[in-house]
């Protein structure tokens, strides 16, 4: 332990002397006091402190860096970078929970004289000092719900300040806590609506390699139940009531809304006023689906059809066209189904709809109970099979819980295929074409097949 003290010592005298030597009169030393003597002074404390920290001299360091923040406080980021260290070796090694938050207070004292000082610094500025210290709080002083709170906005608004946005990982530790605040009845379903939709645009076009925070927050949002849509009409109807026409407002409760799977009469209103100041494609189908859920396909239809009237994109009218196909189909309006999945079909012939074929060859299916011997009802068959063949291959890519069954409706379609004996008597030849002379795909022509036997 001498040998140590001793080459310690020696180092300290070192410095000292290679101080004696610099001019410390020199304009580039101002910084560190007003007399030279105390220039000097000063920075041998710098390294002193660095020094002691090194060797656990923590009760030597912490007076260093006292008399670095009463002289010189704006001398060096080295005594802030060190002081945190030192308060932090401090406060794992604190005997009792006071001599603890003692020294957490400094921690947190430190970043605002930091702050004070060097705040304008290019890269380690404000929002990068706010954003260390939010941290620190959340580690150190967990409990203090509402101070971590405030300390997170300042440093998120630091951040959007300096750049533009903010950092979606420090976005998603702030709205991580203030959910488990919502979850604990320490701040109301309206701050956790309010925060996410002010916030979710700091996750909008980032790096995959931040994939997991933006994740992080909207699981945090979706489980908080703040978002309950119970809580969102409590929030929203008067003010759709005051503004019915606010677009804006009407966009911002409706996607709240969706996003929370609501279904009330509440939702359906917003939905309907907004598509009014606003008519959408989508949403338009989004009201259809509803009103469809609840049997009343008149309206559906009527939304989707009025989209259709407005809608120009091919690719969005074949959603449409499709969706429209479907209701049809739910209300038992086959040969309307058949036209718009037609329609559907026909808008891009080069790049076929997998669902709309697979529905299709249902609806002329459906529509072969109009044929009057059974030889040309499973005729039918031969085509139904043909377009779920053709539909398969882009449903495996698009969805594959409807491509298995498609492979067992193609399965079943091929067990009506007409017998060998049905087809000789009625001269047909495997494999001849032939052309469907009744129900919905009347005039369509397929081929000859026999049913296996």
């Amino acid at each position: 332990m001498k040998v140590v003290k001793l080459f310690i010592g020696l180092a300290f005298a070192l410095v000292a002397g290679s101080a004696s030597a610099q001019d410390f009169s020199d304009p580039q030393y101002a910084k560190w006091g007003e007399t030279p003597e105390q220039r000097k002074e000063n920075i041998l404390a710098s390294t002193f402190l660095k020094e002691e920290l090194a060797n656990r001299n923590f009760n030597q360091a912490a007076k260093y860096l006292q008399q670095l923040l009463e002289r010189c406080p704006a001398a060096s980021e080295n005594t802030y970078a060190n002081g945190i260290r030192l308060y932090k070796q401090k406060i794992n090694r604190a005997r009792s929970l006071a001599e603890k938050n003692g020294y957490v207070d400094s921690l947190l004292l430190l970043y605002d004289i930091r702050l004070e000082h060097f705040g304008a610094h290019p890269k380690r500025g404000k929002a990068y000092i706010l954003d260390r210290k939010a941290r620190e709080h959340l580690t150190y002083r967990e409990g203090d719900r509402e101070g971590i709170r405030k300390d997170f906005e300042l440093a998120i608004a630091a951040q959007v300040e300096a750049n533009g946005t903010a950092d979606p990982e420090l976005v998603a530790i702030y709205f991580k806590n203030l959910c488990d605040d919502y979850s604990n009845d320490i701040v109301d379903a309206m701050t956790i609506v309010n925060t996410y939709e002010a916030n979710a645009k700091y996750f909008e076009n980032i790096d995959a390699s931040q994939a997991e925070f933006k994740n992080q927050f909207e699981t945090c949002f979706g489980m908080s139940g703040a978002a309950s849509c119970e809580n969102l009409q409590k929030i929203f109807e008067p003010k759709v009531a005051a503004t019915p026409n606010d677009e804006a407002l009407l966009a911002h409760v409706f996607q709240l809304m969706t996003k929370a799977n609501c279904e009330s009469d509440f939702y359906l209103s917003v939905g309907e006023l907004y598509y009014g100041v606003k008519p959408q494609s989508s949403v338009a189908m989004l009201l259809a689906q509803i009103f469809q859920n609840k049997k009343d396909f008149a309206k559906a239809n009527q939304y989707l059809r009025e989209a259709l009237a407005k809608e120009t994109v091919a690719e969005e009218r074949e959603k449409l066209l499709a969706r429209i196909g479907i209701l049809e189909m739910t209300a038992n309006n086959y040969a309307e189904a058949v036209k718009a999945f037609n329609e559907s079909i026909n808008i891009d012939e080069t790049d076929d709809d997998g669902l709309a074929l697979y529905f299709l060859a249902q609806c002329y299916v459906a529509g072969s109970k109009d044929c009057s011997t059974e030889l040309a009802k499973h005729s039918v068959y031969w085509l139904a099979y043909d377009l779920v063949q053709k539909a398969l291959p882009l449903l495996e890519v698009t969805d594959a819980a409807v491509a298995a069954n498609a492979k067992n409706l193609a399965n079943s379609y091929r067990s009506v295929f007409p017998t060998a004996e049905e087809c000789f008597f009625a001269e047909l030849k495997e494999g001849a074409t032939y052309t469907i002379g009744c129900g919905l795909a009347k005039g369509l022509t397929t081929k000859v097949r026999y049913r296996a036997q």
